[in-house]
Parts: structure tokens; C-alpha cells; sequence
């Protein structure tokens, strides 16, 4: 099914104007009543909706940084129930010179995916999507590239050209099932079935939820990481045992079955993680994967021809499970750091000087009630230095806003301000607050061409407006209202709740 979408966006022109009418009544010459970094404290529990409270962000330039949403796909524009959207990817699939978005759509708005209920079977629903870039980054052309058996509950995808053709291909984990890898046709990538192949030593085996391709032995094919949670919603039993976290290699047509070897590189408690990057710098791709039943990461050195060396990242002051996580170098000694969620917050992980010693925790910050669950890294305000963007996932029905209230978890989006040190305190900039949202990821992208970072990403358990959306970073000279809803109807937003960080 393919779609071209065109969105005029219901934009809250009134609302800016009226803001910027009364600043200039009131004579604020554009000085914020309070100072960066207050602003929550300010807020909690004063009752002000969080995205239509006025930003104090500022960039380099003394601009002030609001957010403007606006749609790429969702259930209006698909024509079916489009629900549960998770991870996405972004390159040029259709090598048009515009970036494309894969994105996955687990459909569980009628149960917690990650709530235990052994009671409870879900049916194999879900939708893989690309959304088709253009010039116009609000102009978008949608299509479904594997639903239902083929893709039950997606959960993440990669992408990477596997056979070798110029061609990006696409390769998707399943919760409810397996990896599925899904062959770009070159030219009719947009009108045509895409050839594919469930890996057959994944096919009912367990529960697949990070994917990743990354070529770790240099020879230009490659090879796919995926943990194997061993079920989708994890009880005691689960727990009790332990998965793998597993390399995939295809020597040949990865349109053949046999043609795929699966190397397991260790057994833990629901892993959930196996991300590709070169962690101790010597030039080669490491995997690091993160154990929710251990709450603990672990690090598999790359030593040469697909054999790996496993090592635990021990961690001083916190314990991650690793779901999402990013990597920098925040303090600037020439060694990447972690940044991950632990103990309900956002924490950056300083690497020691030997990779085997302890790392040390740094809180960044916190969204207490809500959830630590999405993240990116990017310069946020022009400064230099690398900001994080951070979304939450609200705990409430899925299909409904239904009875919370300011002090359940939430849906949240926001982001911490790099401060000068980077031990000390960063300053939180809450966007929005809405009853329902799940932020699963966040990709930095200029989507506008105008020299700032913008964000795509997905939002979950708010159906019907479930589905993919960008974040425009938009600069004004007065203070305004730091969201910008893209719809005049949508989740309820909501204040920060009293006496919470």
C-alpha cells in the first residue's frame, strides 16, 4: 500500500502571537524570569502545561529554542490502525539523494508489552514502514514493507546494502517471532514486494528486539547482532534462564536460507542490546549488550576474523540494563564514554584509562515520575558540545488517556543542556508532557536545511496518534512556548508534578 502524504500542518500561530503580544505589553526586553536550568523547579507543580509553558532555552546566538512537531505517517494518513511505533532507522533507500525512514509498528496498543501475563496471547500483528524523503521534509511517501507473520511485533530494524548490489537492504527483529531480512528490489523499491527470508535459526525461537548490521571483519559484507530476549513479555521462568546474544554471517545469496551461520557470543538473562561500535578505539567494531535481568552491560572485544573476547563493563555508582544507549567522548580524554538510563535517571559512564577497570557514573539528569526510555546525542544549542535529547513512556492505557494524573509516569520529551562541566549539573528543558507517549528513539537530523539540529522520531501508546514524527528546533528572538503541537486534538499535556525532579 503507498501513499503520498501531504500534510498542512494545524500550526498554533494564535497561541506564539498572543505570547510575544504580552511579553512586549509587559516589557521582558527578552529576559527570562528565571534562569536557565530553574525552570522545572519553577514549574512543578504550579499547574502550567508543560509544552505551553514559555522556553528559557537559549542558543549560542542568545536565540530562544522551541519545538514545532510535525507529522511524517500515522494511522490518518496509513488507513489502517497503525499502533505500538518503536525503533526506526534513516539512509537513502531508493538512492534519490533523500534520506528515507524504516520505521516499526509493534500494534500492541491492546496490552503492555512489557508487562508479564502468561495468560495472554497477542496476535501476530505489526507493520514495517518507510516513509520516502523528498525535498519537502513535510512531504512524505509512506508505504507498508512487511506486516503480520512476516513481522509480528517489530521492535527494531537496520539497514545496510547485505548483498552487495548498491542498494540498501533491511533487516528487521521481531518480538513475537524472529530476525527477517527484506532484500531492496533497486528501481521499484517503493512499488514492488521486496524479496525476503526469515532466518531460519531464529524462526520460533525466542523473542528478537535489537537488530543491528555492521561489517566487523573488514571484508565489505555485513554481519547482523541481535539479542534474543527468549520471550516477548519475560516472566520468572524467563528470567531464570539465559539467551544469546547472537552474530549473524551470510557467505553468499542472503536470500538463501543456508547460506546464514549464527555465532553465539554469550548466554544471559533476557538480553536486550548487541550494538555495534568501536569501544577501545583500535580501529575495529566492538559489541556492547546490556542484560535486563542482570542489570548489567557487557563488552565483547572484535580480536580479529569474527572471534570476539567477552568482558564485563563494570560500573561505579550505577547499574544500567542497556537498552538504548549512545557513545562520546563528553569529557574529552580521547576515549568513549556510555550514556544510558540507570536507577530511573540519565547517566553518562566515564571510561577508565584501562577498559577493564570500573567505570564511573554521572547523573545528567532526571524525569522523575516519568521514564528515562529514548535517547540522542547532538549539539542542541550551537555551543560545541553534545546535548541529549530524551524521551519517556507513559504507563497508562494505550488507548485512551483514562485516569493518571500529574504524578503517574507520563509521555515526555526533553533535553539536557551540556553544561562547562560536564561532571557537574546539566540543565533539563522539558518540551512536552502529554498523558500517553512512548519516545522509543531519536535520530538528529537539519530537516529544514537551516543550520540547526532537528529530531525524527516515534511515538507509541497513544493511539490513534501512534506513528513517526519530526522535531523542528525553531529560534525566536522573544521567549514563546517551548511545544508546538502539530494536531488541535491529541493527548492531554500536562505540568511537572510537585516536588519532583
Amino acid at each position: 500500500m503507498i501513499q503520498s502524504v501531504e500534510n498542512a500542518f494545524p500550526l498554533v500561530a494564535f497561541r506564539r502571537a498572543f505570547l510575544l503580544v504580552a511579553l512586549a505589553v509587559l516589557g521582558s526586553g527578552g529576559a527570562p524570569s528565571f534562569v536557565e536550568g530553574q525552570a522545572d523547579a519553577a514549574r512543578a507543580g504550579s499547574g502550567a502545561l508543560v509544552g505551553d509553558a514559555m522556553t528559557v532555552a537559549r542558543a549560542t546566538n542568545g536565540q530562544y529554542i522551541s519545538w514545532r512537531e510535525h507529522i511524517i505517517d500515522e494511522a490518518a494518513s496509513a488507513g489502517f490502525k497503525l499502533s505500538g511505533s518503536d525503533g526506526l532507522v534513516m539512509a537513502d533507500i531508493d538512492n534519490d539523494g533523500y534520506e528515507d525512514i524504516v520505521s516499526v509498528h509493534e500494534s500492541d496498543s491492546e496490552y503492555d508489552s512489557s508487562a508479564f501475563d502468561p495468560d495472554f496471547v497477542p496476535d501476530a500483528e505489526g507493520h514495517v514502514r518507510i516513509a520516502f524523503g523528498t525535498a519537502d521534509p513535510d512531504r512524505w511517501i509512506n508505504i507498508t514493507l512487511a506486516e503480520g507473520t512476516d513481522a509480528p511485533a517489530p521492535e527494531d530494524a537496520a539497514i545496510a546494502d547485505v548483498n552487495g548490489d548498491g542498494y540498501l537492504d533491511v533487516m528487521v527483529a521481531a518480538e513475537l517471532a524472529h530476525l527477517i531480512y527484506l532484500q531492496n528490489p533497486g528501481a521499484g523499491a517503493r512499488t514492488v514486494t521486496w524479496p525476503r527470508l526469515i532466518l531460519p535459526m531464529t524462526e520460533g525461537r525466542g523473542s528478537y528486539i535489537r537488530v543491528f548490521l555492521a561489517d566487523f571483519d573488514g571484508d565489505g559484507v555485513p554481519e547482523a547482532t541481535a539479542p534474543n530476549k527468549g520471550a516477548q513479555r519475560p516472566g520468572p521462568e524467563d528470567f531464570a534462564r539465559s539467551t544469546a546474544v547472537s552474530i549473524y554471517q551470510v557467505t553468499g545469496d542472503p536470500l538463501v536460507g543456508d547460506n546464514w551461520t549464527a555465532t553465539d557470543l554469550g548466554q544471559y538473562s533476557v538480553p536486550q542490546n548487541a550494538e555495534p561500535v568501536d569501544l577501545d578505539g583500535d580501529g575495529d567494531l566492538d559489541i556492547v549488550a546490556g542484560s535486563r535481568g542482570e542489570n548489567r552491560l557487557v563488552f565483547f572485544e572484535n580480536v580479529g576474523d569474527l572471534e570476539f573476547r567477552e568482558d564485563s563493563i563494570r560500573i561505579n555508582g550505577a547499574r544500567a540494563a542497556g537498552f538504548n544507549l549512545e557513545y562520546a567522548d563528553l569529557n574529552r580524554d580521547g576515549r568513549l564514554d556510555i550514556i544510558g538510563a540507570a536507577g530511573g535517571g540519565l547517566y553518562w559512564f566515564e571510561q577508565p584509562e584501562r577498559i577493564g577497570d570500573a567505570w564511573t557514573a554521572h547523573l545528567i539528569g532526571r524525569f522523575t515520575p516519568d521514564s528515562m526510555t529514548g535517547l540522542e546525542i547532538a549539539d542542541i544549542n550551537g555551543d560545541g558540545r553534545l546535548d541529549v535529547m530524551a524521551g519517556s513512556y507513559s504507563r497508562g492505557p494505550r488507548e485512551g488517556d483514562g485516569d493518571v494524573d500529574v504524578n503517574d509516569a507520563l509521555g515526555r520529551i526533553g533535553w539536557f543542556e551540556h553544561p562547562d562541566d560536564v561532571t557537574g549539573v546539566w540543565p533539563r528543558h522539558d518540551i512536552s508532557r502529554r498523558k500517553r507517549g512512548m519516545f522509543d528513539k531519536f535520530i538528529a537530523r537539519d530537516m529544514d536545511s537551516d543550520g540547526d539540529i532537528d529530531f525524527v522520531s516515534t511515538r507509541g501508546n497513544s493511539v490513534p496518534w501512534d506513528g513517526v514524527f519530526w522535531l523542528e528546533q525553531v529560534r525566536t528572538r522573544e521567549p514563546v512556548a517551548s511545544f508546538e503541537r502539530a494536531r488541535a486534538e491529541d493527548s492531554e499535556e500536562m505540568p511537572l508534578p510537585a516536588g519532583r525532579e
